[in-house]
Formats: C-alpha cells, structure tokens, sequence
C-alpha cells in the first residue's frame, strides 16, 4: 500500500497522467478485491472460517517465534474471552504447549486464555497448567474454552453498528480516493488535449533543430502542457503564403 499510495502522490504532485492512471488501476482493484472477500465471508462463512483456523493454526504453532502474532493473539483472547482458533485445544499444535513436550508448559494453555476471578489481580502465568488432556465441563471456571473465530463473529454480530463503522472506516477512504483521482485524470486529459495538440501533418520539421528546443516549464518528466506548445507549428497563413512563393518561383523558370 505504501508503493502504491507514493505513486498517486507523485503523480499528483507532478501531474503525471501516467502515474495517476496506475494508481487509479491499482487502487480499484484493491477495492473490488476487499470487497469480492467480504461477501465470500458473508456467504460462505462455514468455508471462510475453516481458512481461518487454518491459518490460526500455523500462526500458533509459531506463537513464540512471531512476536507480533503473539500480541495480537494474546489481546484477542483477553478482549473476546475466548482460547485459540476454533477451540482452546489448537494449542496441542505449538511444540511448547503439545502434551508430548515436557516442560512447563506441557499440555497447557497460555496465561490469556485464563479466566480472572477479580479485576486488578496478579496474575498466574500458569493458570492453564494441564488442561488441553481435560474435557470442556470441567474447565469452565478455569479457562476460556471456546475459540476466538466463533467469540469474534458473535461479537461482530452483535454489535452490528461498529462492524459497519469498521468496514466503512476501511473501505470508505479508498473509494474517496477513487472519485478524486479518476476526477483529476480526466481534468488533466483535458488540458493536454485543449493545450498541447499538434497537427503532425502541419509540422515541417526538416529544418527543426530539437537541441535549441525551449523545454522551460515542462518539469521533469517533459510531459506538462503549456499554452502554444512546445513545437512550431505553421499557421494557415503561413502555409498559403510559401505555396505561393514556390508558384512563383516555378512561373520564372517556365519564362
């Protein structure tokens, strides 16, 4: 996105049509792209969460290796109260956590998954001590057991008003940007074709030096327009006027 959105600024910036059509492009595929993945999650939900846990899966099998998914994870299942993908058993895939491993940690959970009895109280970084070999009933009062996908969904469900403010939040800004670079694009399309035509079959350039061409106000890229253009091209008047010169001169010969 960073490539993309510096591109767009560039191409703004030097009014570069060029730039601005490749951003226009990108960017509109993004968008029908996030779009197509928002319906496929509403309409095949059932698919969608398999890809999910899936994915959870491997991220917990690196939990302590990707810092990154670890904070994010660890604040998911505080927040939504919830223990690994689709249940708090995923764990037994992380080697750490694994009921074949020997440490610690061995057939536990981590400390996020653990339900708090009072707010504000120290925690026990091994409240999930052997619970992945116990069933779901006896560990209600200990853990959080249902999976962070299903926690997730019921919370989006429920509160129906902030999914929306989310996703317009997300989608919102790109369509705006959509609007105003496909409006600038054209504006520009217009000015070079109001100020830098030229008829090609009017321009003699046999006798054209382009080294002494004045480039001023072209920018950079050569590409912005300036009233007259850059080219000599003759006028109507001109063109009558050396016709008849050549007539004339043709007329002495014959004499």
């Amino acid at each position: 996105m960073f490539a993309v959105s510096f591109i767009g600024m560039v191409g703004s910036l030097r009014d570069n049509r060029t730039m601005l059509k490749t951003f226009f492009c990108v960017l509109l595929a993004i968008f029908i792209i996030e779009l197509l993945l928002l319906f496929i999650e509403i309409i095949f939900e059932r698919q969608m969460n398999a890809v999910f846990h899936a994915s959870l899966q491997d991220g917990i099998k690196h939990y302590y290796d990707d810092l990154d998914f670890k904070n994010i994870l660890d604040f998911v299942q505080q927040k939504f109260s919830c223990c690994g993908g689709d249940e708090f058993k995923d764990w037994h895939v992380n080697p750490y956590h694994s009921c074949n491993g020997s440490g610690p940690l061995a057939c536990g959970v981590p400390y996020t998954c653990c339900i708090r009895q009072a707010p504000g109280e120290v925690i026990n970084t091994l409240c999930g001590y052997r619970t992945l070999n116990k069933e779901r009933l006896e560990l209600v009062d200990t853990i959080h057991v249902r999976g962070c996908i299903h926690a997730v969904g019921l919370w989006m469900k429920d509160n129906f008003e902030a999914t929306l403010g989310i996703v317009c939040s997300l989608l919102l800004p790109q369509a705006v940007g959509l609007v105003m670079a496909w409006l600038y694009w054209q504006k520009l399309n217009n000015i070079h074709d109001s100020l830098d035509t030229v008829d090609f079959k009017r321009l003699d350039m046999s006798d054209f030096d382009f080294d002494s061409l004045d480039l001023t106000g072209a920018g950079w890229c050569w590409c912005l327009p300036r009233e007259g253009g850059y080219l000599p091209v003759h006028g109507k008047d001109d063109r009558v006027a050396g016709e008849d010169v050549v007539d004339d001169a043709i007329c002495q010969s014959k004499v």
